[in-house]
């Protein structure tokens, strides 16, 4: 009874002690933005600006007192937990690259990968396009949603609180849109996104409903595969299918949902396996020497040197034409494709998906043709061809990983059967 009741005089004093901590800043705030903003917001009277900003001015000044995630989550303690076990909580480190090389480097971008007065970062992930970017353009092209790891504004914006803001779906789109993630127009246009402009949320869902049911902050409930496509490890990705047939019998039979899904995983798949037939050739035409220009005679690559690169940390500068190609089918076409497929939406699965992705693999077999015979080397051991390289070739795939020992002795039998005939 004691303790409820000294609760209680505190829970009725808050308002009056927040109010007591902002004088000093507003004498200077008192008509700003932000504090309009708090005052119509939940958190009026409840927190003071030193509860979220801290007392010390200067470092406020200095951009030094970042509102992160930790700060919100002194009061919103589930919410940070649910975000932080979701691919938003990596959001951050799977777009960022450190700057401590850049001219004129911003310091306080210190504070995304390293806590207050260590040297370790938190993540030794770096994302190569963004550590080619200008500090302008990593800043508003690449941490505007990146970010969102580490900033409940991202969303929530920063000082408001209505709940409007964040269950509306153009939250999502500011970055799921766009050629390689283009979940927003994919939805926008089916028939789930048709039904839900004409008669509202009870009609059809939008991507709370679905990726966010009940609240919750983490967003990869019911997801079998990452951004890239690459399935999650089996039992993971049976599990996280039983969550999200759960959703879609919300409004579906199961048996038409276990349908759907299975369709978007074979498009998937059947768009993996054209993407790796287009890497192959790319690695066949490098291990050859035929690419123009060739790795070893670019500027390098910021996290692999002179190495060729055709996965995710794969740049869209300083490359040869072939592999501009297989930059667009991979990172965008592919990606249409399947993420079209898992949205409901035709169009978006098959004109512009799938047909590009396969106009795109004859643009790079007609370019790999031309440079193969630009260098006087017709053969070509990914279409099974031989001739004298195909050996170094194929111990080059096998350092790579591409072909395990048994699969390396096997080929090296034929090629030197082929060579002694």
């Amino acid at each position: 009874m004691k303790w409820s009741l000294i609760f209680l005089l505190l829970l009725l004093a808050a308002p009056g002690l927040a109010a007591e901590r902002n004088g000093k800043c507003l004498d200077c705030h008192q008509q700003s933005a932000a504090e309009r903003q708090v005052q119509n917001s939940a958190h009026a009277g409840e927190l003071s600006c030193v509860d979220c900003h801290g007392s010390d001015h200067d470092a406020i000044d200095r951009g030094e007192a970042f509102v992160g995630v930790e700060v919100c989550g002194r009061c919103h303690q589930q919410q940070l937990d649910e975000h932080r076990s979701s691919r938003h909580g990596m959001g951050l480190h799977a777009g960022w690259g450190c700057t401590r090389n850049f001219s004129g480097r911003d310091r306080k971008d210190c504070r995304f990968c390293h806590r207050e007065g260590d040297t370790q970062p938190i993540s030794t992930v770096q994302c190569a396009r963004f550590i080619k970017q200008s500090q302008e353009m990593g800043q508003i092209g690449c941490n505007r949603c990146h970010m969102i790891e580490n900033s409940c504004a991202s969303c929530h914006t920063n000082h408001r609180t209505d709940a409007r803001i964040v269950k509306t779906p153009q939250v999502c789109a500011k970055c799921h849109m766009g050629p390689d993630h283009p979940q927003w127009e994919a939805w926008q246009t089916s028939q789930h996104g048709t039904l839900y402009s004409a008669l509202g949320s009870p009609a059809a869902p939008d991507c709370q409903r679905c990726h966010m049911p009940e609240g919750t902050h983490n967003i990869s409930g019911g997801l079998t595969a990452p951004p890239s496509g690459k399935p999650f490890a089996p039992q993971e990705a049976a599990d996280q299918r039983q969550v999200m047939l759960k959703r879609c019998q919300e409004c579906h039979a199961r048996s038409f949902a276990e349908s759907e899904l299975r369709k978007a995983d074979a498009v998937r798949l059947q768009t993996r396996k054209l993407v790796d037939e287009a890497r192959e050739i790319i690695r066949d035409l490098d291990d050859r020497g035929l690419l123009d220009p060739q790795p070893s005679a670019r500027l390098e690559h910021p996290q692999r040197g002179k190495e060729l690169v055709l996965d995710g940390a794969m740049l869209y500068e300083d490359i040869s034409h072939i592999e501009s190609l297989f930059f667009r089918m991979n990172k965008y076409a592919a990606a249409k494709t399947f993420k079209g497929a898992y949205h409901q939406n035709p169009d978006y699965t098959h004109w512009y998906g799938n047909a590009e992705v396969k106009l795109l693999l004859n643009d790079i077999k007609a370019e790999a043709s031309r440079l193969r015979e630009r260098g006087g080397q017709a053969g070509n051991p990914v279409t099974g061809a031989m001739d004298e390289k195909a050996l170094e070739i194929l111990q080059r795939r096998h350092q790579r990983g591409e072909l395990d020992d048994a699969e390396y002795a096997e080929k090296k039998r034929l090629i030197l059967e082929q060579i002694l005939q």
